[in-house]
Order: C-alpha cells, then structure tokens, then sequence
C-alpha cells in the first residue's frame, strides 16, 4: 500500500517534471522562433527600407530628367517665339512703310487725274473751238461733213470691198463643198451595196421535162385553178425543166413560186390540193416576211420598234422602186445616214432609225391609196414612232427642209438611188400602169379581187357571185373596159376577164 503511494507520488512527481519540462522546452523554441521571426521581418523590413531607397533615388533621379527635358523644351519654345515675334514685327514694319508708299502714291495719282481732266476740258474746248472754225470756213455742220466723207469713202472702196466679199464668198464655198465631198464619198464608200434591178418575171427549175404536164393538169385546170389563187400568169414554154412565173407584184410571184416549189415535192398536184398549198405558202411568206423585218433592224442596229410595224417592214423585201428593191434601198439609206450623222456630230441612232423608215408607207400604199410620204407618217404615228421621226418620212422628199435629220435622210437617199444601175425608170411606170388598171377595176361594186397578168394586157377580176350574177358579170367587163379606155394610157388592147365561181359545198357524216 505504502508501496503505491510512493509510486504513485514518482509517477505524479515525474509528470510534474515532465510537463514543466515541456513547458520550458515549448517557452523557449517560442522565443526562438519569434526571435527568428522577428529577425526575418527586421531583415525584409531593412531590405525594403534598401529597395525605397533605390526606387526613390530613380525616381527623383528621372523626375530631374524630365524637369530638365521640359526646361530645355520651354527654352526653345521661348527662342521659337521670340524668333516668330521678330519676323512679325519685321513684317509689321515693312508693310507699314509699303502703306505709306501706296498713301502717296495714291495721292500722286490723285493728282494726276485731276491735272487729266484740266487737259480733257482744255482739249475739249480746243477741239469744239476748231470744229467751229471749220464749219464756218467749210459751211457745213459736222453730221453732214461725217455722211459726205463717209459716202465718199463708200464709192472709192465699194470695189475693193464687192471684191474682197466674193472672193471670201467663193473660198468658203470652196471650203464647204470640199468638206460636203469627203463627207459623202467616205460614207458612200463605206456602204455599198447590190444594185440589181428586179424584173417582172420568176423562173421556177423543174426536176423532169415531165412534171409541166402535171402542172397544166387536164384540160388545164390545175394552172388555172394556180393563177386564179395566185394572180399571176404561168408560162410554160419549150424552155427544157424550167416555167416563167410572170406578173408586176413581187409578193404574187414568190407566192407562186413558194406553192409550185410544195406541189412539185409534195407531188400531189390537183385543185383541191392546190388551193391547200397556196395557203401554206401564203403563211410561209408571212414568217418570211417578219423575218426580213427582223434581219433589216438587226443589220441596222435599230432597237425598240412595235412587233407589227417590223413585219410591215419587212413587206418592202418584195417592194420595188423604179427596179430597186425598197428593203435594200431603206437598209442602205440608213447606214448612210447613220454615217453622216455621226461625221456632223448628229444623232447617229435617231438618224437611222428615220432612214430605215423613210420609205415604209411603200409597204402598203398599194392597198390604201395615197402619196407613200403621208401613209409612211400616217402607219408610223399608228405603232408609236416620235413625232420627229414620222415627219421624216414625210419631208424626205419636200424640197424646203429646215430638219437636221430631214436633210441627212433626203440626202442619203438621193445617194442611194443616184448609184449607177440603182434604179430604171421604165420597170418603175409599167408597175405603175399595172397597178392603176387594178385599182380602177377594184372600185367596181361587187368586185372581190383583181389581177392585171401578161404584161397588163389581160384584167382577171373575180367577183362575188352572191352579188353579181352571170348577166351582171358580162355588163361588168364591159363598164370595167370602157374606164379603162376612157381614164387610162395603154399600148395595144387589153383583155377583161370577170369570173364568177360558185361552191356548193356539204360534208357526209
């Protein structure tokens, strides 16, 4: 018992020990560690103190740098100043010094007009003082000493002056000419074309000697039934492989031929069929037609143009004037005038767009009667055209024009039928008889179609047989003759043929 107490008051005595022990142990690494603590924030605190140190000394070190740049700045600008404040005060006192030198100068001046004008009025009375003088001596005023002098100035050099005025006169005549010379040669020169002359007749190739038979047909009815549709006259002569295809329209001959050409290939060749194919034709010619309007403005280089008035157009490819073919003829006069406008500096474009429609009213004058010039302006107007284009057609053939584009178009078309061959005479007045021998015809009530075939020696009139009946059809032939001999001009005789042809026709069902 004894025996654990004393070990248990070792085991306490040595605890004691032990954790005053510890404690000592812990008080002391404390000290020694705040002391090393401290001795590391007392040595980073000294080697801050060192860096401000440094960092203090660049500064100020930098900041008496840059107070000295500024200082140094601020002197030159100071220099600068006082320099520019120099030169103006230098300036100042020169232009001073000049405005005083102006001031008199002005005053000089001033002076010397006043001294001019106390000449001018001494002048003045001197020379009023002589014209007094000279009046009495020469006992004339002076507006009629100026008119003497002046008309005896005027006879000593009326002569000189009548001559010196025509030699001016003929050397700018000589000029223009010229330049009219280079001007048309050089755009004659550039556009040439094909000069040609139409004829009145149409030679068809056949493929064998046999096939004219076939196109007589029997009794001859398929020619007929062919000229009849056509108006024109089928020639079948002893020529080996070939018929003649005559007649004054060209329209009506290509027609023709554009059948014939069907029939041969199609080899069925009869009335019936023959009136079929005359249609195909005459629809084939219209797209050949609005085709040949189309080729003319591309050719040209003439835009916006009415669909219609193209295809009216293109009715002048089988249109002829005086031998020439009109479409070729507008085709060249619009080239032409394109040329010669731009060498005057006109308008090009306007000028052959006129050009190509100058003759238009030749497409249809036929059919509505009237001077070409007042039906071209009338179908113009009717599909739209400007009003200064439309008057072209008009003017171009009018002898007083003012129009700048008149007198270019007027002038290329003089040039295109002035061309050598261009044009005959004699084909142009026996189209014409033809054609007033149909016209006359047509003007008789009941009439339908009228053909002037054989060279105008024979008047195919068709009538309509629900008005004019077989005793009427005879009366016709003989009043349609007798305006003929009255009214018109003709070699030899002509032949009247009214024909009346009635169709009953029913279908089977």
């Amino acid at each position: 018992m004894e025996f654990s107490i004393l070990w248990f008051a070792i085991l306490a005595a040595s605890l004691a020990g032990g954790v005053l022990a510890g404690y000592w142990f812990r008080k002391t690494w404390a000290i020694r560690e705040a002391q090393s603590i401290e001795a590391k924030a007392q040595t980073l605190i000294e080697k801050a103190k060192a860096e401000s140190k440094e960092h203090l000394l660049d500064a100020k070190e930098k900041a008496s740098k840059v107070i000295e740049e500024a200082q140094r700045e601020e002197k030159e600008l100071r220099a600068e100043l006082r320099n520019q404040q120099q030169r103006l005060e230098q300036r100042e006192s020169k232009f001073d010094s000049k405005l005083m030198e102006v001031e008199g100068k002005q005053e000089e001046l001033a002076k010397k007009a006043t001294k001019l004008e106390e000449l001018k009025g001494k002048i003045r009375e001197i020379q009023e003082m002589q014209e007094k003088r000279l009046e009495e001596i020469a006992s004339l005023s002076r507006e009629e000493a100026t008119e003497k002098l002046m008309i005896k100035v005027e006879e000593s050099s009326k002569e000189a002056l009548t001559s010196r005025l025509k030699k001016m006169d003929q050397e700018s005549s000589d000029v223009i000419d010229k330049k009219a010379r280079d001007l048309l040669s050089t755009a004659i020169q550039r556009v040439v074309h094909s000069h040609v002359t139409e004829t009145t007749t149409t030679v068809v190739q056949l493929p064998s000697e046999d096939m004219k038979g076939r196109i007589i047909g029997r009794e001859g009815r398929n020619i007929k039934a062919l000229e009849t549709l056509t108006g024109v006259e089928i020639v079948v002569d002893d020529t080996p492989d070939t018929i003649v295809i005559s007649g004054f329209n060209p329209i009506r001959r290509h027609l023709a031929k554009r059948a014939l050409e069907k029939l041969m290939s199609d080899g069925r060749i009869h009335p019936a069929r023959i009136e079929e194919t005359v249609k195909e034709a005459k629809k084939d010619l219209t797209r050949d037609i609005q085709k040949a309007g189309e080729d003319a403005v591309y050719d040209v280089g003439v835009t916006g143009l009415n669909p219609q008035l193209v295809q009216v157009l293109g009715r002048l490819k089988y249109r002829t004037s005086y031998g020439q073919n009109v479409l070729l003829h507008s085709i060249e006069v619009a080239l032409l005038s394109g040329l010669i406008a731009a060498q005057l500096g006109a308008d090009s474009a306007k000028a052959k767009k006129a050009g190509l429609l100058h003759d238009i009213g030749k497409a249809i004058n036929h059919e509505v009667g009237g001077a070409h010039t007042t039906v071209g302006y009338e179908i113009l107007k009717k599909f739209g055209v400007s009003e200064d284009i439309a008057q072209v057609a008009v003017g171009h053939h009018e002898d007083h024009v003012e129009d700048l584009t008149t007198i270019i178009v007027k002038t290329a078309d003089a040039i295109s039928g002035g061309r050598p061959g261009a044009r005959k005479d004699t084909y142009e007045n026996y189209v014409q008889r033809l054609d007033e021998i149909e016209t006359l015809a047509k003007n008789f009530e009941g009439v339908e179609k009228v053909y002037a075939i054989q060279a105008g020696r024979e008047v195919r009139v068709f009538v309509e047989p629900t008005k004019i009946d077989d005793w009427k059809a005879h009366e016709l032939a003989k009043d349609i003759a007798k305006s003929i001999e009255q009214q018109l001009q003709y070699p030899g005789e002509i032949k009247v043929n009214v024909i009346r042809e009635t169709r009953a026709i029913e279908y089977a069902r």
